[in-house]
């Protein structure tokens, strides 16, 4: 059940971050807004409450939650394999 509202969660998050971003970029280097997408409360919410509130969140608070949640972000590079000595080449 959690790692099905965190996978819901970063899906919509990703969703309209990247809208926000694409937007921003229209905006300013094309000097115009983008088209209108889906309406509604959620979408609403989710454009006027959510994306300026994790921009405004510290970048450190911001890391923190984002490790909190489960998912691939939590994996780690896995040490490389040691090399083999070859006398002659260092």
């Amino acid at each position: 059940m959690r790692a099905r509202f965190s996978r819901w969660l970063r899906v919509n998050s990703e969703h309209y971050l990247l809208e926000s971003a694409q937007a921003e970029m229209a905006k300013r280097y094309l000097g115009r807004s983008v088209p209108a997408t889906e309406r509604g409360l959620v979408p609403g919410l989710w454009r006027h409450l959510f994306v300026p509130m994790y921009h405004r969140l510290p970048q450190r608070l911001r890391q923190s939650a984002i490790e909190a949640m489960p998912g691939s972000h939590r994996r780690h590079w896995s040490e490389p394999p040691p090399r083999p000595h070859i006398p002659g080449i260092q």
